[in-house]
């Protein structure tokens, strides 16, 4: 097995066979192209992820630039603003990402089952013998022409396979599958995998069951959004013409636009009345011909009053700066904000002849988690008090 080892956004030089270099380039995982000027060597580079992936005979290792602790606080924090703190205290940053989540995939996952697992009522439809439940009359007569026997029957049956433990059973076996789990962390979840035993496997392909939040399953409720995040990071790609690549992979921008949109409207909501709409829909032009989606629209009595964007990278500034000044026109707001992952500060920009200004804002996400949440409160009250100045509109 080829290992590549990359820093986020890095490159590095490898050697390759012809066909290794070929399926990372199609894999969407890097990017890679045979050197100029060594044959045999390929130049790879990291793209906007980073994890784990194996290709073929590849292992591909995509070191994040933040701790590992930090990068799972921001990635729990979006799903669930209550329930993370506690558990990135306990995270090493010297771990892996791999490990790391794998880990934490454990202890929620052992902590949900401490008192067993959890039952509920399912509807079962199937021929029986014996009547139980309801019989299903026009079934009973389609298929057994009259027969008294076998009947066609409807009933409720309490029972472990519910949605919940199949979420947690899917990301069971999803992570074992990933290269470089720690060795007692692979040992526990196969363990816990046994436990799960009576609970239906997903269907390859197949996408998680619904659940609800509910007093019931209180206890699950942090092991079934971590399960969830682990479900989507391991999800192969299907673009047309990809190879398909197992792993455990993050989208860094993905990842920072979900923790601000969250983080903002948390705070927003604690200031004020309103509402926050991430991805908000709105258009550009007057036929709504060219749609548009901020990241977070803030409303008060349904109407909109501030707008952010947020972006992991500023390698753009004028396109960003760009794209904010048309939201700010399409929904009629005299100021703008864009929250960036790293930059020189804060900023403000008035467009010429428009009057409309656009703040620009930099997160450390470095810092420990209650100093990232007091710079978010910052920016959230700079976002109010546009609305604020000009009364409140």
């Amino acid at each position: 097995m080829t290992r590549v080892e990359l820093p986020e956004l890095g490159s590095a030089t490898v050697r390759l066979t012809p066909e290794q270099g070929r399926r990372l380039a199609r894999s969407g995982v890097v990017s890679a192209s045979p050197s100029a000027y060594e044959p045999g060597v390929w130049e790879v580079g990291a793209l906007r992820r980073v994890g784990v992936a194996r290709v073929g005979e590849v292992e591909v290792w995509i070191d994040p630039k933040l701790p590992v602790d930090r990068l799972l606080f921001l990635i729990g924090y979006a799903r669930d603003p209550r329930g993370w703190r506690d558990e990135t205290v306990r995270l090493d940053p010297r771990e892996g990402l791999v490990p790391a989540v794998a880990q934490a995939l454990r202890r929620q996952a052992e902590r949900a089952l401490a008192r067993g697992l959890l039952q509920g009522y399912r509807v079962v439809e199937e021929p029986s013998t014996v009547l139980r439940g309801r019989l299903r009359e026009a079934d009973q007569l389609r298929r057994h022409f009259g027969l008294a026997i076998p009947m066609e029957i409807r009933h409720d049956d309490f029972t472990v396979d519910v949605a919940e433990n199949q979420i947690l059973l899917a990301a069971i076996t999803r992570i074992l599958t990933v290269p470089g789990i720690d060795e007692p962390s692979r040992r526990h979840l196969a363990a816990l995998r046994v436990r799960l035993a009576g609970v239906m496997s997903l269907p390859r392909g197949g996408r998680l069951p619904r659940w609800q939040p509910s007093r019931l399953n209180e206890r699950y409720h942090h092991a079934l959004r971590l399960a969830e995040i682990v479900w989507r990071a391991t999800s192969p790609d299907h673009a047309p013409g990809a190879v398909a690549a197992t792993g455990f992979l993050i989208e860094m921008w993905s990842v920072f636009e979900d923790f601000v949109t969250t983080a903002l409207a948390e705070h927003l909501g604690r200031r004020e009345l309103g509402a926050g709409v991430p991805q908000y829909p709105c258009h550009l032009d007057e036929a709504s011909a060219v749609p548009m989606r901020p990241d977070l629209v803030w409303e008060r009595a349904g109407r909109p009053v501030a707008v952010v964007d947020a972006k992991y990278k500023s390698d753009r500034p004028g396109e960003d700066l760009y794209q904010v000044l048309a939201y700010c026109n399409a929904l009629g707001l005299p100021s703008g904000h864009l929250v960036y992952a790293a930059g020189t500060g804060p900023a403000r920009h008035v467009v010429r002849r428009a009057g409309i200004e656009i703040h620009t804002h930099t997160l450390d996400l470095a810092r420990p988690p209650d100093d990232v949440l007091d710079q978010v409160a910052r920016i959230g009250d700079r976002v109010l008090a546009g609305p604020l100045r000009v009364g409140g509109r």
